[in-house]
């Protein structure tokens, strides 16, 4: 007979998937490692060190608050690697080690962990460390020169620095890279956002093993290209200057691993679309009339703000719909970043 006693019964919804979170953040960390070993081969050994060092000490901190605050350690779901690997990819190669370590608690305990940790977040890990960590922005934007050669472990002296191509956009000025350097990565710029091909085999190796859909990256991507193509500035080519837009900065990157973030991103595919084009929108509008050159972490940030009222008017009204979103959502919630 059986004892009920011993029977555990959990609320809805009840799911059983052969997914786990482990599994997906090993897709992810797979995923971005072309654009990683570009970044070697562009920046040197020292964008291996940076992003090693970027991991370990997410996975501390993130072991070192389950402690302080007495909760099961959860560094082996791997999604503090991701983000250790992420914020490694928005610093620039010339980023001293200690100021990976202050990102990366920043990123882990005040963004991620004080929030009830994975799933629990409202905004990107990785892109509030960056945006955190330009209350030092000349480290933030200080680029050498590709293939400079640079010390392992200290902070790079007297190095070549060199413009990268969002600061001739902002300019009215075609970059001078080719299409083509900026497409392979060979230009100045964070330590893993150069190479867009890089990004892009990252982003259908995600896509086959449905990680991520095309809903957010095509509409953001889109309304880039759209809006840039329509108001090119400096009276230059309108096709030329859409693509050095598409294949410069954070673009592919944000589009493809940090805006599709589970936990900070809409639902609904409809509630994807519009999170997609308010990111594109959002980018162009601070590259063309921002002080800063780039605009793809802010616009992640500042959309990640609006989730909750995008899926208040998204979600369908309809009972049994919205039963398979709580279902889809539960089981999501684990896959966050």
């Amino acid at each position: 007979m059986l004892d009920l006693s011993k029977v555990q019964v959990s609320s809805s919804p009840h799911i059983r998937s052969d997914e786990t979170t482990k599994q997906i953040m090993l897709d992810v960390v797979i995923a971005l490692m072309p654009a990683l070993a570009v970044s070697i081969f562009v920046f040197g050994w020292r964008s291996l060190i940076i992003t090693l060092f970027s991991v370990c000490s997410c996975i501390f901190f993130e072991w070192l608050y389950g402690i302080l605050a007495k909760r099961p350690n959860t560094t082996g779901d791997m999604s503090c690697m991701v983000t250790g690997v992420l914020l490694a990819f928005n610093l620039p190669v010339t980023a001293p080690l200690w100021m990976v370590f202050v990102g990366a608690g920043f990123a882990i305990i005040v963004v991620k962990m004080l929030f009830g940790g994975i799933g629990k977040n409202f905004m990107n890990p990785a892109l509030a460390a960056r945006a955190f960590l330009f209350s030092w922005p000349v480290i933030m934007t200080t680029w050498v020169k590709t293939r400079t050669e640079l010390p392992l472990f200290t902070t790079p002296v007297d190095v070549v620095t060199s413009a990268t191509p969002l600061s001739y956009l902002k300019n009215g000025v075609l970059p001078d890279a080719s299409l083509l350097d900026m497409a392979l990565g060979m230009v100045s710029g964070c330590l893993g956002e150069t190479s867009a091909l890089a990004l892009l085999a990252g982003g259908l190796y995600l896509l086959y093993r449905r990680v991520i859909t095309l809903h957010i990256p095509l509409s953001y991507l889109g309304t880039v290209a759209v809006l840039t193509y329509l108001f090119p500035r400096g009276g230059l080519p309108a096709g030329s200057f859409m693509l050095a837009h598409l294949l410069s900065g954070g673009l592919m990157l944000g589009a493809i691993f940090m805006a599709t973030d589970y936990t900070t991103s809409p639902l609904t595919k409809k509630g994807q679309v519009i999170f997609g084009i308010g990111c594109g929108l959002l980018t162009v509008f601070i590259r063309y009339f921002g002080s800063y050159a780039e605009g793809v972490s802010y616009s992640i940030l500042i959309m990640n703000a609006f989730v909750p009222l995008i899926e208040r008017f998204t979600v369908p009204k309809n009972p049994a719909e919205k039963r398979k979103l709580s279902f889809k959502k539960a089981k999501e919630a684990g896959k966050s970043e």
